[in-house]
Protein backbone atom coordinates (compact mmCIF):
# COMPACT_ATOMS: atom_id res chain seq x y z
CA UNK A 1 0.00 0.00 0.00
CA UNK A 2 1.51 3.52 -1.03
CA UNK A 3 2.54 5.36 2.30
CA UNK A 4 0.66 8.58 0.78
CA UNK A 5 -2.18 7.05 0.09
CA UNK A 6 -3.15 5.91 3.36
CA UNK A 7 -1.62 9.19 4.74
CA UNK A 8 -4.56 10.52 2.93
CA UNK A 9 -7.25 8.13 2.62
CA UNK A 10 -10.25 8.19 4.96
CA UNK A 11 -13.06 6.11 6.79
CA UNK A 12 -16.05 6.96 4.14
CA UNK A 13 -18.49 6.45 6.94
CA UNK A 14 -17.08 8.54 9.57
CA UNK A 15 -14.00 10.40 7.86
CA UNK A 16 -11.60 8.77 10.43
CA UNK A 17 -8.09 7.83 9.29
CA UNK A 18 -8.04 3.89 7.85
CA UNK A 19 -4.98 1.81 8.83
CA UNK A 20 -3.64 -1.19 6.28
CA UNK A 21 -3.72 -4.24 8.01
CA UNK A 22 -0.67 -6.50 6.28
CA UNK A 23 -1.59 -9.81 6.56
CA UNK A 24 -5.28 -9.33 5.39
CA UNK A 25 -4.63 -6.39 2.80
CA UNK A 26 -7.22 -4.26 4.38
CA UNK A 27 -7.66 -1.00 5.08
CA UNK A 28 -9.37 -0.95 9.01
CA UNK A 29 -11.10 1.41 10.08
CA UNK A 30 -10.94 1.29 14.08
CA UNK A 31 -13.83 3.98 14.55
CA UNK A 32 -16.31 2.00 12.74
CA UNK A 33 -14.83 -1.64 13.28
CA UNK A 34 -15.05 -1.83 9.65
CA UNK A 35 -12.85 -3.64 6.84
CA UNK A 36 -12.76 -2.00 3.41
CA UNK A 37 -11.25 -5.25 0.68
CA UNK A 38 -8.06 -4.01 -1.98
CA UNK A 39 -9.14 -5.29 -5.43
CA UNK A 40 -5.74 -5.40 -7.49
CA UNK A 41 -4.10 -2.61 -5.67
CA UNK A 42 -7.94 -0.34 -5.63
CA UNK A 43 -9.17 0.54 -2.01
CA UNK A 44 -12.69 -0.59 -2.45
CA UNK A 45 -14.26 2.20 0.13
CA UNK A 46 -18.22 1.20 -0.39
CA UNK A 47 -19.50 1.24 3.03
CA UNK A 48 -21.73 -2.14 1.62
CA UNK A 49 -18.36 -3.55 0.66
CA UNK A 50 -17.10 -3.30 3.95
CA UNK A 51 -17.27 -6.09 6.37
CA UNK A 52 -17.45 -6.16 10.12
CA UNK A 53 -14.91 -7.10 12.34
CA UNK A 54 -14.92 -6.76 16.29
CA UNK A 55 -12.50 -5.35 18.85
CA UNK A 56 -10.52 -7.01 21.16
Amino acid sequence: MDNYLLETIICPVCNNKLEYDTNLKELICNRDFLAYPINNGIPILIDIKARKVFSN
